[in-house]
């Protein structure tokens, strides 16, 4: 999925407060949406859905940290409850999507996502046939849309935004390897 779902899938988890916290809302979603988008940045940082991608170990973090931002609410144990419960989300997903290899479309690749605690792969499900697909986007637009309602004008321009990138990546994700090949 792209990055753009999974900080969507963010802004999604941050719904219930809306409700229940709606004087922090804003940082759990904005959290959650940058939680969302944290494990994609070992893209520039080593091995994708490897170096910061933890299916296993950001749960490790995340529920404790829910435990805590239930027991002392404020913006500090929120922002990081959301943000490693978005992570542990996103990891865990990945495995629903398509592998690791630059066309996915193609289906070579039996790596989605590395569970450290087993040290081996977890292979693509193709719920969602690859990053970029209609169908990823849709999920994006899909999962943000609730929180144009719901949140104030900071977290809907973020929203906007991921919705912008999201639909324009869509657009060329399937040149993007031929690209590459041309530029390397």
């Amino acid at each position: 999925m792209m990055a753009t779902t999974h900080a969507a899938v963010g802004l999604l988890l941050a719904l219930p407060l809306a409700v229940v916290a709606p004087d922090l809302a804003a940082v759990g979603a904005l959290a959650a949406m940058a939680g969302g988008v944290f494990p994609d940045l070992d893209l520039f940082a080593g091995v994708h859905r490897k170096t910061l991608h933890f299916p296993d170990y950001y749960w490790i973090g995340a529920i404790p940290a829910l435990v805590a931002a239930a027991a002392l609410p404020v913006a500090a144990t929120v922002a990081v409850a959301w943000f490693l419960l978005s992570a542990a989300v996103h990891s865990v997903s990945d495995a629903f999507g398509a592998g690791t290899e630059p066309r996915p479309w193609e289906r070579t690749s039996a790596e989605a996502v590395y569970l450290h605690s087993r040290s081996r792969w977890l292979r693509p499900r193709y719920w969602v046939r690859y990053d970029g697909a209609p169908e990823d986007y849709l999920l994006t637009v899909v999962f943000l849309a609730p929180g144009l309602v719901l949140f104030g004008p900071t977290v809907r321009r973020v929203a906007l935004t991921f919705m912008a990138v999201g639909g324009a990546y869509t657009l060329v994700r399937k040149r993007l390897p031929d690209l590459e090949e041309r530029l390397l």
